[in-house]
């Protein structure tokens, strides 16, 4: 005899295939649940965390540097070739050239279409195109130089401070010191000292002795060039393998630039000490730092895209410590300011804190509707949806930012929705007679595609946001993406998850909640809350505590 379809008051129950399937491989979805949760809280725990997403922008900048030429020239020379090359290039939005004294430079932005790598190529090649023109300059100290702008490897993470009663000579060392430890993390691109200027020679000219021995400026510059130069020497053949031959002839002291022969007549000899004197002088000042009114040296510490902010954070704070006990002075003050991490963290620990409070909270409540064992079912539907989240997002190599941290928080309120309607409805369908098998089977297949439309007209409501163009469109277009994972994943929970622990685990008719469990789970909580207190974990400990 065929088995006949059940019916309702409403007509024929229904099934949806997806759930039918899980329910008769209950093994394999016990298997996926672990596998979900293990490998959730791995990416959770590997994944790179930042402040802000890496926005990769299709932004190329051409430099070329022309000493002794005007703007005029800069322009004539260098900047109009190269930008008649690159016009031919499809893809670009916007060129921006400037010619200054002896330097040119070219930004050249593509539309958002165009990959980075791509952009890079074209303009390498139009630049190349540039110079095999006749016309275009032989003599260039330098190739014109050629790169991808990473904007998020151009602001510091966070700035390291040296002030105290020092020379700022004594403070550079030590901040020297730092950078080379601090440059040498894996997360680090690179590390910048703000607050002090360079040395450069500074060679002051007599003139009244350079006329008394009839020396110009040009004689001085024209002797000082021809020096200050390595050349080469030709080749060498050395046991049958040719070596270049380079003459280095760069100055490496004060004595050596002082020693220069400036003119030599009828065996009377100029040098240089003679007609003027030279020293080492600070390099003319292009930034300062201040820490309360006071000079200070500052570190500026800027992060590789994509490495993990708190393993960098934590890292250098480490280092910092271990060099105030070993190398730094004691008196020497070293203070952090501009620290992304500190935000960072306070949004990673926000959303664990949203994610077990919304697991109290969802348990909480239908603990006197649905039993504790009912509820759980719910329950467990926040940290699986987030955990299978956290896996997908890890996989597509999305870090945890603020648009994502975010997006996640802003999830947690709707990923339970699905759980509630699935498990109400496979309940009432055991309370009126229904094995659990088949409550399970006919109470998802008679919501599911209510279920389905209704996650789909929310995730609709976000669907504009990643049609966004330009640079705000790269942006804000995690916040749809993060949503659509996490709600699909809260969508997979409720119809192939919660179907199998229904049929296996939920009992019909109502959990007893009497005074004696409520403040026995009251107690767990706190308890546990105080536990986590006194390990440190301030946030969740008080989440728990409540």
């Amino acid at each position: 005899m065929s088995e006949t379809t059940p019916q309702n008051s409403k007509g024929k129950l229904r099934e949806f295939g997806l759930t039918t399937l899980s329910i008769q491989n209950k093994t394999t979805v016990f298997v996926l649940i672990a596998i979900i949760t293990l490998s959730g809280i791995s990416s959770y725990l590997t994944v790179p965390k930042e402040a802000f997403p890496e926005i990769v922008v299709p932004e190329i900048f051409v430099s070329t540097a022309y000493p002794g030429n005007s703007p005029v020239n800069m322009e004539k020379l260098i900047t109009r070739p190269l930008e008649k090359e690159i016009n031919t290039i499809s893809g670009i939005d916007e060129i921006t050239s400037t010619s200054v004294q002896g330097f040119s430079a070219i930004d050249i932005k593509f539309n958002f279409d165009v990959t980075p790598t791509e952009a890079l190529r074209k303009v390498k090649d139009a630049v190349d195109k540039a110079k095999a023109d006749p016309d275009f300059p032989t003599d260039l100290p330098a190739d014109p130089s050629v790169m991808e702008l990473n904007f998020s490897e151009l602001m510091p993470v966070m700035n390291i401070n040296l002030s105290g009663d020092y020379r700022l000579q004594d403070l550079k060392k030590y901040a020297e010191y730092l950078e080379d430890k601090v440059e040498a993390l894996p997360q680090i691109s690179k590390v910048d000292i703000q607050g002090i200027s360079d040395l450069e020679v500074e060679i002051e000219v007599d003139h009244l002795r350079a006329e008394a021995m009839q020396v110009s400026f040009n004689d001085i510059s024209g002797a000082i060039a021809a020096e200050n130069m390595t050349v080469s020497g030709g080749d060498l053949l050395v046991d049958g393998v040719r070596r270049s031959v380079q003459v280095e002839g760069d100055f490496t002291s004060i004595e050596e630039l002082e020693n220069v022969i400036i003119k030599a007549e009828n065996g009377f000899i100029v040098h240089l000490r003679d007609v003027a004197d030279v020293s080492f002088v600070e390099k003319e000042k292009e930034s300062y730092a201040r820490e309360y009114s006071r000079p200070v040296v500052s570190l500026d510490v800027v992060k590789r895209a994509g490495e993990n902010l708190l393993e960098a954070s934590s890292a250098i704070n480490a280092i910092i410590e271990e060099a105030k006990q070993n190398v730094l002075p004691r008196n020497l003050n070293v203070s952090i300011t501009n620290d992304q991490s500190d935000m960072t963290q306070t949004q990673v620990e926000e959303l664990q804190n949203s994610i077990i409070f919304g697991v109290l909270l969802v348990v909480g409540v239908l603990l006197f509707f649905l039993g504790l064992r009912n509820a759980l079912f719910v329950g467990v539907a926040i940290p699986l949806s987030m955990f299978m989240s956290f896996l997908i997002l890890n996989s597509l190599g999305v870090t945890f930012n603020t648009m994502v941290l975010f997006s996640l928080v802003l999830a947690l309120g709707m990923l339970v929705d699905n759980g509630i309607v699935v498990v109400e409805n496979v309940y009432r369908l055991m309370d009126e007679g229904y094995s659990p098998l088949k409550a399970a089977r006919y109470g998802v297949g008679e919501v599911a595609w209510p279920i389905i439309a209704s996650t789909g007209t929310t995730l609709a409501a976000f669907l504009p946001l990643a049609l966004w163009p330009g640079l705000i469109g790269e942006f804000m277009s995690y916040l749809p993406m993060t949503l659509i994972i996490v709600l699909g994943s809260s969508l997979f929970v409720a119809l192939v998850i919660n179907p199998v622990l229904t049929s296996v685990f939920m009992k019909v008719g109502m959990e007893t909640v009497n005074r004696h469990r409520t403040h026995l789970v009251s107690g767990v909580l706190v308890g546990v809350g105080a536990a986590f207190l006194a390990l440190g974990a301030t946030g969740l400990g008080n989440i728990l505590a409540l």
